[in-house]
This record gives structure tokens, C-alpha cells and sequence, in this order.
């Protein structure tokens, strides 16, 4: 595995030299473009509108359009050299709880490992994260990119997620066609409490699979021994339920035996199932 970055986690002023490794890796297949014609890959150059020429790595440079078609510009070195300040350290400002990080600030995730001189400095960082069940929220830049990141412990290692931060978050007003807030039909609630509860279980990230990736590799080996892909059959939308009925229908589906009217029993069946669930979660945050 390729180390991409050294530097040190910092906290107060205990310094843990360590290297950083992706911890995820792209499974995308990868499919180039190509002249149709004559099935030859399509290539991109770097041409400059003015002289018409194609431009050389070591005559690009960055630049920011502070107004149209006027351009302040870096250089490779004058970017370093801004960066350079906190580009080796992951400087942990904050511990908090990691319930209290939302899902959506969270980007890519890497592993840490110690450098020599640094494992038990590591060693003692990953077990005072473990025992106190806190992780660190720290400012990182990797590859000139500035980013808020999250350190905790994976599995006894120590990861690093790179976050976004506040600004870069769009505010729910800029979405379009978002419903008001109106009070939804009790029974329909009870019934998808019910669904949702019955379909509840540990996430087991091994059982889940890349559907698409496998049909198309699939595919991919069928062209290359000649032979007809053979694609699923479309499904036909049949009569459009209602919301009711389609909770009721799902549930029947999950647990036919106890759903025999679509009335009451359904509706008790609906009570009992969310009570059950509440009391199995009240049961697991008391350790029962």
C-alpha cells in the first residue's frame, strides 16, 4: 500500500508522527471513450484559444478570475509555500461524541499508521480515544486541499475522515419542491413504524453488493466470448396503490400469516410491532 502522506497528529502538545494510507478503494470499471468508427481511444490535450498551441505541465499555472477574463496566478511553488505552514501536521482541535457528527460532513476515509519513533505515542492516542469513546476533530491539508477531518479508531487503527465544513454545506431553503411541514395520518404512521421495525437489523456491509458493476462485467465478458447479453426482462408497473395499501401489502409480503384483513388487526399488528421496537431499543441504550 502506497503511503500518500507523513506528517504527525497533534493534540495539546503531544506530537504522533504517523504515515497516512486510502483506506477505500474505486471498484468502478473502467470504460474509456473511443471513436466509434474506428474504435480507437479519444485523447485530450491542453490548448491554449490564443496561440492555438499545445501547452507543456511546466507552462500551466493556477489562477483565480477575480473579474471576467482577469486572472491573479500561483505557481506550484507559491501554493507550497502557503501550505506549507499546516501541511504536516493533523492538528486536533476539538474531541466531541460521534453521534454528534452528522453524516453529511463526512468525505473520504484514511488510515494512520505510526511512524517508528511514534508507536507509543499511537498506541496511547488509540487508547484514550477508545476508553473515553470521543474522537478527535482536526484541521488537515492533503495534496494543497484544506479540510476539516475526523480522527477515531477503526478496528484498533487509527482513521482519519476528511469533512467538509459549515459553508460548504447547502442550506435545506435551496432545495426545490421540499413538502410543508403537515401532520401525516396516524395509522400510516403506525404501519410504516411497523415496516421499518420488522425490517430492522445490524448492518452487515458484506451482504450488500454492486449490483450494476456485476451486470456490467457480466456483459463485458459476454461481448469478448461473442456472445448476446442477456439484460432482465422489464418489469411491468401494475395498478398503483395507494399509501395505506401499500404498507398494508408490504407488511403481508414480510409476515403473510398475520395479515389476513386489512382492517384492525393490521392496525394492532401496526401498535404491537412499534411498541416492541421501542421497548428493544430502550433495552439496548440500558444495556438489558
Amino acid at each position: 500500500m502506497q503511503t500518500i502522506w507523513k506528517g504527525a497528529v497533534s493534540f495539546g502538545l503531544v506530537n504522533v508522527p504517523v504515515k497516512m494510507y486510502t483506506a477505500t478503494k474505486d471498484n468502478d470499471v473502467p470504460l474509456r471513450m473511443l471513436h466509434r468508427e474506428y474504435n480507437e481511444p479519444i485523447h485530450y490535450s491542453r490548448t491554449c484559444p490564443k496561440c492555438e498551441q499545445e501547452v507543456a505541465w511546466s507552462d500551466i499555472v493556477k489562477g483565480y478570475e477575480y473579474e471576467e477574463g482577469h486572472f491573479v496566478t500561483f505557481d506550484k511553488e507559491e501554493l507550497e509555500e502557503l501550505a506549507s505552514e499546516t501541511s504536516r501536521e493533523i492538528r486536533i482541535l476539538d474531541f466531541v461524541d460521534l453521534a454528534d457528527i452528522d453524516p453529511i460532513y463526512y468525505q473520504k476515509t484514511y488510515y494512520l499508521s505510526p511512524e517508528e519513533t511514534g508507536v507509543h505515542a499511537y498506541r496511547l492516542l488509540v487508547e484514550a480515544l477508545k476508553a473515553t469513546e470521543k474522537i478527535g476533530i482536526a484541521n488537515v491539508t492533503i495534496r494543497q486541499k484544506s479540510s476539516l477531518a475526523a480522527v477515531r479508531v477503526v478496528d484498533g487503527v487509527l482513521s482519519l475522515v476528511t469533512m467538509f465544513y459549515e459553508e460548504e454545506i447547502r442550506d435545506r431553503s435551496q432545495i426545490p419542491g421540499l413538502p410543508d411541514d403537515e401532520k401525516v395520518d396516524r395509522r400510516e404512521l403506525d404501519m410504516a413504524k411497523t415496516l421499518i421495525g420488522q425490517l430492522t437489523g445490524d448492518f452487515e456491509p458484506e451482504k450488500y453488493k454492486d449490483e450494476y458493476r456485476e451486470r456490467l462485467m457480466e456483459a463485458i465478458e459476454d461481448k469478448i466470448e461473442g456472445r448476446e447479453i442477456k439484460t432482465a426482462p422489464e418489469e411491468k408497473v401494475g395498478n398503483v396503490l395507494d399509501l395505506m395499501d401499500a404498507l398494508q401489502a408490504s407488511l403481508k409480503q414480510l409476515n403473510p400469516a398475520d395479515h389476513t384483513d386489512k382492517g384492525g388487526g393490521a392496525r394492532k399488528e401496526a401498535k404491537g410491532q412499534a411498541a416492541k421496537s421501542r421497548s428493544k431499543g430502550r433495552s439496548k441504550r440500558t444495556g438489558a
